[in-house]
């Protein structure tokens, strides 16, 4: 595992990735101190972070497109499955690798809230507690960009998806609003969550028996609600769409609270997904 991790972070250094993702990040983190803090002579810090947090949904994928794609286009990635170490080793290593490259410009906008405690009242924990909120949410996008990485050898694509997958979930408070909050919208659209997902297995199991097994369990599952509660979909999906924003449980924070199950939520995303990169790589490995 502490080979991957080096051989990630020579990777990223000797290349200008690490550089310009800590660029970009520092420079949006810049501005928006400029706007808020400066122009408008706002004490809070943590008003930074929230404004910066979107450019997370550009430069996360444009930093994890790589992380397996590249290696699986290149047929690198066989050299790492004949090291004596697990797929699940070689996943950790990897992630591992994207949060040092993520922990480093944190640690410089660590001195902001320093640096402007000596001009006015900035309360510390607050800021600092943004801080940690955002780092855990750039570590829960990073485990996600990993998984679609994992998926595919086209790195353009796998930011594509990336770009996609998080501006969705950072716009699916404001997007819940628009969605159908009947019975029959809500069951629609898990119906076709249903599809997305068996379409998932059998991209990652190749098995379509699986992926059928699985479809026809959900639909019959979904269409059992229906019939004997239709009342438990009515406005289950705009709810369940604000429940999974991961950006939206990072606003806790920013707005003073700290919040323990947002702590959980994260961790469980950052679980979840490196668990279902390592099933994808394990599938690679074995084929």
């Amino acid at each position: 595992m502490t080979a991957v991790l080096k051989h990630e972070l020579r990777s990223c250094f000797h290349s200008l990735t690490a550089y310009v993702f800590a660029a970009f990040l520092l420079c949006f983190v810049g501005i928006g101190a400029l706007q808020y803090n400066l122009n408008q002579s706002v004490s809070n810090f943590e008003y930074v972070l929230g404004y910066c947090s979107i450019v997370l949904t550009i430069i996360v994928p444009l930093l994890t497109m790589r992380s397996i794609a590249e290696e699986k286009r290149q047929r690198t990635d066989q050299l790492i499955y004949s090291l004596p170490i697990t797929t699940t080793q070689v996943v950790i290593g990897k992630y591992l690798a994207l949060l040092v490259i993520l922990a480093i410009p944190l640690l410089i906008v660590c001195l902001y809230p320093l640096l402007f405690s000596g001009y006015g009242d900035v309360y510390l924990p607050t800021a600092y507690g943004s801080i940690a909120a955002f780092f855990l949410l750039g570590a829960a996008l990073m485990a996600v960009g990993l998984f679609i990485s994992s998926l595919t050898e086209n790195q353009g694509l796998a930011a594509g998806i990336g770009v996609a997958v998080m501006l969705l979930n950072y716009y699916s408070v404001s997007l819940s609003e628009y969605v159908s909050r009947t019975t029959m919208g809500s069951g629609i659209a898990l119906a076709a969550l249903a599809l997305l997902l068996s379409v998932l297995i059998w991209v990652m199991t190749k098995n379509s028996a699986l992926a059928y097994g699985a479809a026809t369990v959900m639909i019959l599952g979904l269409s059992a609600v229906l019939f004997f509660k239709p009342d438990l979909l009515e406005g289950l999906l705009p709810e369940v769409m604000e429940k999974l924003s991961l950006f939206e449980r990072f606003y806790i924070f920013v707005d003073g609270v700290f919040d323990l199950t947002a702590v959980v939520y994260f961790l469980t995303v950052i679980v979840f997904f490196l668990f279902l990169t390592v099933q994808s790589l394990e599938k690679r490995r074995y084929n």
